[in-house]
């Protein structure tokens, strides 16, 4: 059973668009430079994203991403799902052809483990995220270290050109 760096990147990116929100539309430069993730890589996820609900995009200058619903109403299972993830406990990957093409002998213990772990992360919304102490102490210090680098650049740029 693994998550691979698709779903755990979108889930990053869909904290990091619902916590900084409320400033208007996001680009995914100002996601991929907070969090560290390839722009490419945003777009191809964020294009799965929008084909899910999950968020708007705006055009043109100002625009960018936003949540297309209340933070409340959006569980960690759907972005993963989004994305075409799934947390699968499974070898068979739920087919139960795990063993000679039948179900093995652990197959129900898996699928049940499966079904725990997509309970936990439907029952888990970006809200419930947004309110944990742990969450808003990492946004604070990542909005402080992007905010150094571009004033460190911005003196680089300073220095350039005189």
């Amino acid at each position: 059973m693994r998550l691979t760096t698709k779903g755990r990147y979108a889930v990053t990116a869909m904290l990091d668009l619902a916590l900084h929100g409320g400033e208007g539309p996001m680009t995914l430069a100002d996601i991929s430079s907070r969090q560290r993730i390839s722009l490419s890589y945003l777009e191809q996820l964020f294009s799965k994203l929008r084909k899910n609900g999950l968020v708007l995009s705006t055009r043109g200058p100002g625009g960018g991403y936003s949540l297309s619903k209340p933070v409340q109403e959006i569980a960690i299972a759907s972005i993963i799902e989004a994305v075409d993830e799934k947390v699968d406990a499974t070898r068979c990957g739920g087919l139960a052809n795990c063993h000679d093409q039948q179900r093995c002998l652990t197959h129900d213990l898996w699928m049940s483990l499966s079904e725990q772990i997509h309970g936990f992360l439907a029952g888990i919304s970006l809200g419930d995220l947004i309110e944990k102490q742990s969450v808003q102490e990492v946004m604070e210090r990542q909005d402080k270290d992007c905010l150094e680098a571009l004033t460190v650049s911005n003196q680089q740029r300073v220095e350039i050109v005189s």
